[in-house]
């Protein structure tokens, strides 16, 4: 973006202190714009530091198909984002801010120290360094009558005049970290399309017994592979672990199939999926292994001595396989290697590490820019796409809050050049 000595910058508000919403402020710092980041919490980049306590997870280093095959129904849309900032881009954006990165073994990359909070402080810095101003406890309320900004803060209200806006504002889940999607009614009362939030990369119920419950919950199942036939007959199937909570299921392995569960509980009421608890051994073996005679040994002796099946595995088994089939090898064996379990609603959304649903990509332009509104501009996790763990949703989040602040710097470019009106004065 060029000015004129007599012209001021163009003000630029971005609302939301996470990845999209700082990566779009930093691409318009670097555009020459003067740039306000608002944020309701205390702090910034709250929900960017819960998600690092695991273990950073940046990006992912597999080959770019399959990487932006990983977006679903939505990866048309976010090609061209993801591709002009890809992980390497990402990763070299990482590097620059003095913050070296490694592929893990499954292929995903993180800080090497493994944490979010240097890399966060170290961006802050260089943000504040460069002239970007950061505001706390300023929650955004819509506009008012004359096209201002409204913010609610300790205070009281505060007005702000903006020749463009970036929104942010994350989806619907974790509010305590700020994405509490309180953003939608103050945008659907504007005519923005707006897809419902849901819940991705979320738990689901399943209904235990008291006592499975009670002894069980908290325990990992691992490995297991899990399979599912979706609603056009596919099956997909894969390997990993999850976790046994009170009232049902979570972890990678449930999250990377969420998102067709959760829509197959929407259509169906309930979803299938079946759990292979020995994926090292075929069900011959199994079988084989069963039909042994186990003398004055109890049923739960011969499984662990011969098949190695104890704790939360054989209490998962008891659990879900009729009793008859205990007495019958083939039965049993086949319990073993495909145990259906019945999912029966998915977590609520506050629940979830992230969410589906948000803006439309219909309701936008190239640029990311509302077509409804002019100058307004939105990225990250408010936009209707969803990616599994692993990477994903942190790059979309830095690609599309880049896409935004270069969409903003481009609109201020024309709006100068045709010197139109900044920000729509319409009423809310």
């Amino acid at each position: 973006m060029t000015t004129t000595h007599n012209s001021p910058p163009s003000r630029v508000a971005v609302i939301g202190g996470g990845p999209a919403g700082l990566m779009a402020a930093e691409v318009l710092i670097q555009g020459g714009a003067q740039v306000d980041v608002y944020d309701a919490m205390p702090s910034l980049g709250r929900k960017f530091l819960m998600a690092g306590k695991g273990g950073m997870n940046i990006t992912h280093s597999e080959a770019f198909p399959a990487f932006l095959a990983r977006y679903g129904a939505r990866n048309t849309q976010l090609q061209a984002l993801l591709q002009a900032f890809d992980p390497n881009a990402l990763r070299a954006w990482i590097h620059g801010l003095g913050i070296k990165t490694f592929i893990g073994s499954s292929g995903r990359v993180f800080p090497r120290d493994m944490k979010a909070a240097p890399l966060l402080r170290a961006w802050l810095h260089r943000l504040r360094a460069s002239g970007v101003r950061l505001h706390v406890r300023q929650r955004w309320l819509g506009w008012d009558d004359q096209g201002a900004l409204r913010f609610s803060t300790p205070q009281g209200e505060n007005l702000v005049q903006a020749d463009a806006l970036v929104l942010a504002l994350g989806g619907g889940s974790w509010s305590r970290l700020g994405s509490d999607g309180a953003w939608v009614p103050l945008l659907a009362r504007r005519g923005v399309d707006i897809a419902p939030l849901r819940p991705a990369n979320c738990g689901f119920d399943v209904g235990w017994s008291a006592h499975f419950s009670a002894r069980f919950a908290g325990h990992p199942i691992k490995p297991v592979i899990l399979s599912f036939t979706d609603q056009a007959g596919v099956t997909q199937r894969k390997t990993g672990e999850f976790l046994v909570t009170a009232d049902g299921v979570e972890g990678s392995l449930i999250y990377a199939f969420s998102a067709a569960l959760r829509d197959a509980i929407a259509a169906d009421g309930s979803a299938l999926v079946h759990l292979d608890l020995l994926p090292g051994k075929t069900l011959q073996q199994v079988i084989d292994e069963l039909a042994r005679p186990r003398g004055s040994r109890s049923q739960a002796s011969h499984l662990q001595s011969r098949l190695g099946l104890q704790g939360v595995k054989a209490g998962l088994l008891r659990e879900l396989a009729p009793a008859q089939d205990y007495a019958q090898p083939a039965r049993l064996g086949a319990a073993i290697k495909a145990l259906p379990l019945r999912l029966r609603a998915p977590r609520p959304l506050d629940e979830a590490i992230s969410s589906a649903g948000g803006v439309r990509f219909e309701a936008l332009n190239a640029h990311l820019m509302l077509r409804d509104l002019p100058g307004v501009f939105c990225a990250g996790e408010m936009l209707d796409w969803e990616a599994p763990t692993g990477g994903y949703l942190l790059s979309a989040c830095f690609a599309s809050g880049r896409a935004a602040g270069l969409g903003a710097l481009h609109w201020l470019q024309r709006r100068d050049a045709n010197i139109q009106p900044a920000l729509p004065r319409t009423r809310d």
